[in-house]
């Protein structure tokens, strides 16, 4: 638990919003986390990505809970499905989804991930960002991991994966009062509009900020975890000289 301990340290040291937060319910969500790490049935795959994506402290740092209800917002292949899962136990579920134009890309990845019951709290959903398969009032956090850039980006030519208005509006939808909205993206450059989403595969923190408060949320805190000063920012996510080693923000919101 030393990385935790770090991931503490860093917390109260950076954010004195952080002293209002009950310190068992921070140990409460990243133990649940660190167990789900462990799972005997996690594959060894997914473990080599873990100190890079840093899972633990970004899923502690939305003081995910057993038994929430959550919608994962592009999935996939299920790196954080497993993970989200796990963490959330029985008593909890998941939603996954992924737009349609992705199939050719994930293949059967997500449903292997759920294959023979393995995962029996999720549920796998294909539509676009702004037409979410879950009732009203329904979600206690939507994750959104490396995603919102895609509202940028057009699979096809005149094919979009949603329009952002209306995907904030139906995080919205979906949420129970009181829900929260987890957002993590590739940063995009000082500026830059939306469009970067189809360009870098990044997007600025204000781009979604906008949205989200546009929709009716509200910002409860955000962390600079997974900044990275050496990122140029105007460098693809694929490029090579940057791919894996992105500066990324990470806000979480509140209905």
């Amino acid at each position: 638990m030393n990385q935790f301990k770090q991931f503490l340290s860093s917390v109260i040291a950076g954010s004195l919003l952080a002293a209002s937060i009950s310190a068992f319910a921070d140990v409460s969500s990243a133990e649940l986390v660190a167990n789900a790490l462990i799972h005997g049935d996690r594959p060894g795959e997914d473990a080599v990505d873990d100190a890079r994506r840093m899972p633990l402290e970004v899923l502690a740092f939305a003081g995910i809970r057993a038994g929430m209800s959550i919608f994962e917002l592009e999935g996939g292949g299920g790196y954080y499905t497993e993970i989200l899962s796990r963490t959330v136990g029985p008593a909890g579920s998941v939603i996954v989804q992924n737009p349609p134009s992705f199939d050719s890309f994930l293949g059967d990845g997500p449903a292997n991930r759920i294959a023979n019951n393995r995962l029996p709290n999720v549920r796998n959903t294909r539509t676009n960002f702004d037409e979410l398969d879950a009732p009203d009032n329904s979600i206690d956090m939507v994750t959104w991991i490396l995603g919102p850039h895609e509202l940028g980006f057009e699979p096809a030519e005149n094919v979009t994966l949603g329009d952002p208005a209306d995907s904030f509006a139906e995080i919205v939808r979906v949420l129970k009062p009181g829900g929260y909205l987890l957002a993590v993206d590739h940063i995009a450059p000082a500026n830059s509009g939306i469009e970067s989403g189809g360009t870098l595969h990044r997007i600025r923190e204000g781009v979604v900020t906008d949205l989200a408060v546009a929709a009716g949320l509200k910002v409860v805190r955000s962390s600079n975890l997974l900044k990275q000063e050496n990122d140029p920012l105007d460098a693809g996510v694929f490029d090579p000289s940057i791919q894996g080693k992105t500066s990324k923000f990470i806000v979480l919101y509140r209905n």
